[in-house]
């Protein structure tokens, strides 16, 4: 049965060995359910690791597992998933509390817990012990939980937390927020005891199945060592869905529009290292996060620029891009975990490269291989964009980012176009005027073909040194869409091919332009491919070249016949 549209899908498996031990305390648990239930309770991975030597500590580990799993679902999914796992976790502490005081053979019995509920767009994790949860997410190893162990050495498998010991437990509790391909990893001390990070950060980044995983990383732990059990669960998220407008509205509208802080500031968490740029509606920050090396990008609103109305649309349409479109060839937004952010910000990766703008300065006459190549990751991003019924309507040089590798991000989701949007008749006319088609200076909001109508601009401009196909536009006039020069005519070595395809995509009737992204790559391609860059360029009409010159010359022309024409009528 196929998955409906949105619906988080994941895949999971574990693998667990004795190890040096004469017996396996450690159990795991693995609930993926599907519909209904998927949807109210989310699925569940956890893995326990007994201790109380004997049989107690098996009999903890499996006791708290299976009685977590059975009152997890027993409450009402009205319940948060919060308050359903902590009920369900004190009510096994107490049992198997009372257990190790009631039988002899169970005395002092406890286990560590590592638990995953993984609903919608959030991982929830809980743990106590020295069990762990680890993510893999953009070849990122993090460790997402602390060890309740003495650090004292010779100590550090001595617990001051477990479940079972006392009566009571605190739980480490903390929400993630859920992306395409993270790879969760939960394990007992048997594995992160024997291999360092290093080498569990590689074997996660091979991607090979879960099932696979687990067993190496079983395998590698015993090989290396591991004087204990080993046990390892590997959760793959492969799609996952987004917020919707609604919640995101709700969320960034509780926070307050404040003023751009100074550089070396700690928000939220956030380093603050130096400004990037300062615009008049943002400031772009480069920052850090906690113990992430990898550098990110805080766009901080500024305040009075604009109504907070915008300013909120203006984020919450980014945030939902972010949610929902994943391209190596749209900038990436990253969403926070609810309760982290105290004022409104956005957050994305940080490109180290320049924007096309930039470039187009430093390669004024590209060949027509690297121009149509970067136009070709161009309409790949949009094609992203327009299959999640997004319009970027602001496609342009400046908001194209071409990395080292010659890879592009297309940046600066503010004033997209969503889907089921509503948008008042007398907001501000979106995009920049020289690379907006026709139909938008006639009140249109913009649909896929008025991207691609950007993008021809922007490949024109790559190709002529900048030049505009109908001239530069300035704001709040009354643009005039004429005849424009060829491209051949600027650089007669280029093809016949590529004025075709350019005027296709610069139609001034939107029926007329190429109708999806993808058949502008595939022309392009095509005359690449079959017309190559050397093809000779067919010679222009007069009427191409210059319509006036050729206006007169047919005029001078008409008068000329009609002279001789009254000449030899007068003679006969």
């Amino acid at each position: 049965m196929n998955p409906a549209q949105g619906e988080l899908i994941l895949s999971g498996a574990f693998a667990t060995h004795v190890g040096a031990r004469d017996e396996n305390q450690d159990y795991a648990a693995l609930r993926l359910p599907s519909g209904v239930e998927s949807r109210n309770s989310g699925a569940l991975a956890l893995v326990a690791d007994g201790i109380g030597g004997l049989k107690g500590g098996r009999v903890a580990a499996e006791t708290a597992i299976r009685a977590v799993i059975d009152a997890y679902f027993s409450l009402s999914p009205a319940l948060s998933v919060s308050r359903r796992v902590h009920r369900a976790i004190r009510s096994a502490n107490r049992w198997i509390h009372a257990m190790g005081r009631m039988d002899p053979c169970l005395e002092g019995m406890g286990t560590t817990l590592s638990m995953a509920v993984f609903r919608g767009h959030q991982a929830h994790l809980f743990h106590i012990g020295d069990s762990r949860i680890y993510r893999l997410q953009e070849g990122h190893l993090e460790c997402l939980t602390t060890d309740h162990a003495l650090s004292k050495p010779g100590l550090e498998h001595v617990l001051y937390r477990a479940v079972g010991l006392e009566q009571d437990v605190p739980i480490e509790y903390r929400v993630e927020v859920l992306e395409a391909h993270d790879r969760y990893l939960l394990c007992s001390d048997g594995l992160h005891g024997a291999l360092p990070a290093r080498e569990i950060q590689e074997l996660l980044q091979k991607r090979a199945s879960p099932e696979w995983t687990a067993e190496e990383l079983v395998t590698r732990a015993l090989e290396a060592g591991a004087a204990d059990n080993v046990t390892v669960l590997v959760m793959d998220i492969l799609e996952c869905p987004g917020l919707e407008c609604e919640e995101l509205s709700l969320g960034f509208g509780a926070l307050p529009i404040t003023p751009p802080p100074r550089p070396g500031s700690v928000i939220d968490g956030f380093t603050l290292q130096r400004i990037i740029s300062s615009g008049r509606y943002s400031c772009l920050y480069e920052a850090t996060s906690g113990q992430k090396e990898l550098p990110l990008v805080i766009k901080w609103p500024q305040p009075l620029a604009a109504s907070e109305s915008e300013y909120l649309d203006a984020f919450v349409r980014e945030a939902w891009i972010g949610a929902h479109v994943k391209s190596a060839f749209v900038a990436e937004v990253i969403s926070l975990p609810p309760g982290r952010q105290t004022r409104l910000y956005s957050v994305m990766k940080f490109y180290g490269g320049m924007t096309l703008e930039v470039w187009l300065s430093k390669h004024p006459s590209p060949a027509l291989k690297v121009a149509s190549h970067l136009a070709i990751k161009i309409a790949w991003g949009l094609y992203a964009l327009h299959r999640q019924g997004v319009v970027h309507r602001d496609i342009k040089p400046e908001n194209i980012m071409v990395m080292p590798d010659d890879s592009v991000k297309i940046l600066d989701l503010g004033i997209a176009r969503l889907p089921a949007w509503e948008e008042s008749e007398d907001a501000p006319l979106p995009g920049t005027p020289s690379y907006m088609a026709p139909e938008l200076f006639k009140g249109s909001r913009g649909e896929a073909s008025t991207d691609i109508f950007a993008l021809g601009v922007t490949l024109y401009r790559l190709l002529t040194g900048g030049a505009y196909p109908f001239g530069e536009i300035e704001p709040f006039s009354t643009p005039r869409f004429g005849h424009y020069k060829t491209v051949s005519s600027c650089r007669p070595e280029l093809p016949a091919w590529l004025d075709q395809v350019i005027a296709k995509s610069l139609s001034l009737e939107p029926h007329q332009r190429y109708q999806d992204a993808m058949e502008l790559v595939f022309d392009l391609e095509a005359g690449l491919a079959k017309g190559g860059s050397q093809t000779k360029t067919r010679r222009q009409s007069l009427y191409e070249r210059d319509p006036v010159a050729f206006w007169r010359s047919l005029s001078l022309i008409l008068m000329a016949l009609l002279v001789a024409c009254a000449f030899s009528l007068s003679h006969h």
